[in-house]
């Protein structure tokens, strides 16, 4: 199982410095893998004989001419602009595969990082062996025990952090749920989560709460001459502005996820369509404030860690509009009525926790039993590997 652990450096200014260098290595490289990957296939379109780009061919080509013509490259680690190439060209078989989009150029302030391969770097305790550069402090140790794959040092706002890769075994799990039985979540934008026990997660909401003073920061980055010293000092008031915003709704998140995976076993959520959502000019704002998909990808990995079950309901399932006792369904259920009485047995609903309540209901009638016979229901399992659980169960732990 494949997982990294995010550790903050604590680096001097000569340290910092060959950060900020090997970066732009990074990028420069990528770029002009970009650049020469898009002229080879426009040549080798009109002429077939030509070899077709490949990533393996544009490192050979790079090491061939970098001492001539890019000497300032030898001056940081190898692993820089050839890691960089590696990714493009994986960047362009997600794109092929129809995974992602077209690769982009880098650009700076936005993607500096550079990575390493396993062989390229040590970790000591709280440090790391950077190559041409010695040891760095880092602000903790490394969690997660395994082979570690790979580190990549990146830049946000003016801090630097490693992101450490390391292969665990799999049954190196946290301790498993504490299984409370199942839970249904239903995310929205005026609370962040509403359980079907009833509990309100209001969440952070930390870009409303400091929209002021972004707002103010950004005015002042605006009004300042381009390249000055003072407008350099505004955009970094503005980037730490953003990464605190960040922090703040990645923290909020990170509780209550954790905290949900710890308590119930079987969990269902919703299949939101986040991107038709922020559309919405009236709530792409609420809507990216409270990072649905952070949310899901975190409550993923975190339930396979302990053994959980994640169901996710179809995109149109009716969880508001059914009646949580009776079954009966609405046919309209507009956004801004909150509360509703079943016309078939007169039970009055909270729009949110009765939508909670149904997502619950799928996750149990969804969940395999013990002899593998797929539950009825409108959800769906996730692509992870199934955990393996005793077989006297009555449900066996799929997520993905």
């Amino acid at each position: 199982m494949l997982i990294a652990h995010r550790i903050a450096l604590d680096p001097n200014n000569v340290q910092a410095t060959y950060f900020a260098r090997a970066a732009g290595t990074a990028r420069f490289a990528y770029n002009w893998a970009l650049a020469e990957w898009q002229r080879q296939y426009e040549a080798w379109k009109h002429d077939s004989i030509l070899p077709k780009p490949s990533q393996m061919a544009l490192r050979r080509h790079l090491n061939s001419i970098k001492a001539e013509q890019f000497p300032w490259m030898l001056e940081v680690t190898k692993n820089a602009p050839q890691m960089a190439i590696i990714q493009l060209g994986a960047a362009f078989k997600n794109f092929f595969a129809g995974r992602a989009k077209f690769p982009k150029f880098r650009k700076k302030g936005l993607h500096d990082r550079f990575s390493l391969s396993n062989d390229q770097f040590d970790i000591d305790g709280s440090r790391i062996r950077i190559p041409h550069l010695g040891w760095v402090r880092m602000r903790e140790t490394l969690r997660f025990t395994g082979k570690i794959m790979s580190a990549t040092v990146s830049r946000v706002a003016d801090r630097w952090f490693v992101s450490i890769t390391v292969d665990t075994p799999d049954d190196s799990r946290v301790p498993e749920a504490k299984n409370q039985g199942a839970v249904g979540v239903d995310l929205g934008v005026s609370a962040l989560a509403t359980l079907s026990t009833g509990e309100i997660i209001t969440g952070p909401k930390a870009h409303q709460a400091l929209l002021c003073r972004l707002r103010r920061l950004s005015r002042g980055l605006s009004r300042k001459v381009k390249g000055s010293a003072n407008r350099k000092k505004a955009k970094a008031r503005l980037s730490r502005l953003h990464a605190r915003i960040g922090n703040v709704r990645k923290d909020g998140l990170h509780q209550l996820t954790t905290d949900l995976t710890r308590r119930f076993h079987t969990i269902g959520i919703e299949d939101l369509n986040v991107r038709g959502m922020v559309k919405n000019r009236r709530l792409s704002r609420a809507v990216s404030d409270m990072g649905f998909f952070e949310f899901r990808r975190q409550l993923e990995y975190k339930a396979a860690q302990r053994g959980g079950v994640i169901v996710l309901a179809e995109r149109w399932y009716p969880s508001s509009k059914t009646c949580s006792d009776c079954g009966h369904k609405l046919e309209t259920l507009p956004l801004a009525l909150r509360e509703w009485a079943c016309p078939a047995c007169g039970a009055d609903h909270d729009r949110d926790v009765n939508a909670a309540i149904n997502l619950r209901n799928l996750a149990v009638s969804s969940t395999v039993s013990a002899c593998g016979e797929v539950g009825s229901g409108l959800g769906r399992k996730l692509k992870t590997k199934p955990a393996s659980v005793k077989q006297e169960s009555s449900s066996k732990a799929t997520y993905g």
